[in-house]
């Protein structure tokens, strides 16, 4: 890529895409093309066409997915699986027809088998059953990165696949029904915090800003403590899914943005396909290296918000895959590494969400 390249980021609003337009944006990349869900539905087909023939990107960053934590993947698993296999074939289809030059696939450490071996390589896709929950999500992202490799067997394009780990940071989803843990476990405590003061007013500037089921700070103060222990708030503690025993690597979304943008400013297919008579797994980890517990990240988050309530576990909900450490010798090896450590993230994205 060249800094006048025409470059096309998909998906420019999510914690994704925001990241990597922000990083080519600062690198000096003038030509970049983006679009709204309201200007583009990536689910259609035609429209998809549509854009690529009057836009004509010469680069695509494939950021655009149907994203959630462990609740939403296993409450709306067809709208998972469908809605991403098709923003995939769309996208990846139309890059080929038109020619696109190169383009960078986004997935998600989630397609490894749930007992894959720690810390899970490249190589450990599809040697075992995936985790339940999130089984459909992982599967389309699989299908994204056997899009990407059959196309570059077959015609010789040069689409890269990424797998990010865990990912935070500005623009994340603090959506309680459907959000990551990091983001969720910061709403939780910072509202279980000014329940604790009764500050109903930062209370309902926060529900405004990001209603709860449809409980905003218009509602009555009943109605959103409802609300709020539904979801395990109160004024005295906040209540966490799981055992609080499973690890989790985290990776800052903006350093996920530096490395995508190096994959793409530095790595060729050619590069990633080996010399083995079955060319495969040839996507490349994205993350630290590194894993907390969910339990000592809740401490850690509780430090940083300055909480003083308690912080409980309910052993009665899921845990998901118990380690999700990613394998980053590959990342490494191509010359990215990370910089901004999870506590330092966690102060970043707090501070972040509280302005």
């Amino acid at each position: 890529m060249n800094k006048s390249s025409k470059i096309y980021v998909a998906g420019h609003r999510g914690l994704v895409g925001s990241a990597i337009f922000k990083n080519l944006n600062s690198k000096g990349y003038t030509n970049l093309t983006v679009r709204t869900h309201q200007e583009l539905d990536l689910l259609d087909s035609s429209a998809v066409r549509r854009f690529f023939d009057t836009e004509k990107p010469e680069y695509v960053f494939l950021a655009a997915a149907k994203v959630g934590g462990i609740v939403a993947n296993n409450t709306y698993r067809a709208d998972f699986i469908f809605q991403n296999l098709q923003i995939q074939q769309n996208i990846i289809g139309e890059s080929f027809r038109s020619g696109v030059k190169k383009l960078l696939f986004l997935g998600s450490t989630c397609i490894y088998p749930k007992n894959a071996p720690q810390p899970m390589p490249e190589n450990a896709l599809l040697t075992a059953p995936l985790e339940y929950t999130n089984e459909p999500y992982a599967i389309a992202k699989i299908a994204g990165i056997k899009l990407c490799e059959s196309f570059n067997l077959q015609y010789g394009t040069n689409y890269i696949a990424v797998m990010p780990t865990n990912l935070y940071g500005p623009n994340d989803n603090f959506d309680l029904e459907k959000s990551h843990v990091l983001p969720a476990m910061i709403r939780k405590i910072y509202l279980s915090k000014l329940l604790m003061n009764n500050d109903f007013g930062a209370i309902k500037h926060d529900l405004d800003k990001r209603p709860i089921e449809n409980i905003s700070g218009k509602n009555s103060q009943p109605e959103i403590i409802n609300i709020l222990e539904k979801y395990g708030i109160s004024g005295k503690k906040v209540e966490l899914w799981g055992s609080g025993t499973p690890m989790r690597e985290f990776l800052w979304s903006e350093e996920m943005a530096d490395a995508s943008v190096f994959v793409m400013e530095n790595v060729d297919f050619e590069q990633l396909k080996g010399n083995s008579a079955e060319i495969r797994n040839c996507h490349i980890n994205l993350g630290t290296g590194k894993e907390i517990s969910i339990r000592n990240l809740a401490l850690l988050i509780k430090q940083t918000v300055d909480y003083r309530g308690e912080i409980t576990f309910n052993t009665d909900k899921p845990d998901g895959t118990m380690r999700k450490l990613t394998d980053v010798t590959k990342l490494h090896s191509l010359g990215w590494r990370h910089k901004i450590e999870v506590e330092e993230g966690v102060k970043k994205l707090y501070d972040w969400y509280v302005e």
